[in-house]
C-alpha cells in the first residue's frame, strides 16, 4: 500500500536548521557514540595503568625490604673489600720501598761510612762520612740515575780536617708511587 502525503505548503524548501537537525540525528549519533567509545577505552586503559603502577609500587616496597634486610651484610662485605684493597696497596708500596732500600744500599760505596739512614716511602735521609770527594760525587751520580729518585738535596756538608773526612747529610725525595693509599 502506498500512503499518500498531502503537503499544504507549496514550494517551501527545508531550511538550514531542518537540514542540521536531520544531520545531527543521523551522523551526530555516530560521532557521539564513537567519542563515547574512545572515552570508555581511555578510561579502561587508565584503570590498567593504575593497576600496573600499584603492582610496581608493591614490587619496589618488597625489593626495598630485601635490600634493608641485606644491608648489614653488604656493609660488612664493602668494609672487608675496602680493607683488602687498602692492605694490597700498602703491601705494594712496602714492596716498592723495600726494593728501593735494597737498591740504594747497594749504591753506597764501600769506603763510605753510614751513620744514619732513614727510609720512608716519600724520601730517604742519609748521614755519612767518607775519605774523599770522589766517593761523594760517585754516590750522588749513582743516586741521580736511580729511577725512583725525584730530587736530591744536600742538607749539610762538612770537611773535618782533623780526621781527614767529609761528613754529609742529604735527603733524596722519591717519585710518587702509582698506587694511592
Amino acid at each position: 500500500m502506498n500512503t499518500a502525503s498531502i503537503n499544504l505548503i507549496r514550494g517551501r524548501k527545508p531550511h538550514f536548521f531542518d537540514h542540521f537537525v536531520g544531520w545531527a540525528l543521523t551522523v551526530g549519533r555516530v560521532v557521539v557514540i564513537a567519542v563515547e567509545g574512545i572515552a570508555l577505552a581511555a578510561f579502561l586503559y587508565r584503570f590498567g595503568l593504575d593497576r600496573q603502577l600499584i603492582d610496581l609500587h608493591d614490587k619496589i616496597a618488597s625489593e626495598q625490604n630485601i635490600v634493608k634486610f641485606l644491608q648489614k651484610n653488604e656493609n660488612v662485605y664493602r668494609n672487608f673489600q675496602n680493607r683488602l684493597s687498602l692492605s694490597s696497596n700498602i703491601l705494594s708500596v712496602q714492596d716498592q720501598t723495600l726494593k728501593s732500600f735494597k737498591d740504594i744500599s747497594k749504591l753506597i760505596p764501600s769506603d763510605m761510612s753510614v751513620q744514619t739512614l732513614l727510609f720512608s716511602q716519600e724520601n730517604m735521609k742519609l748521614e755519612a762520612t767518607m775519605q774523599s770527594v770522589n766517593t761523594f760525587t760517585t754516590f750522588i751520580d749513582k743516586l741521580k740515575t736511580y729511577p725512583t729518585v725525584d730530587s736530591i738535596s744536600i742538607d749539610r756538608i762538612e770537611n773535618r780536617t782533623s780526621s781527614g773526612t767529609i761528613s754529609i747529610t742529604l735527603t733524596a725525595t722519591f717519585k710518587k708511587p702509582n698506587t694511592q693509599i
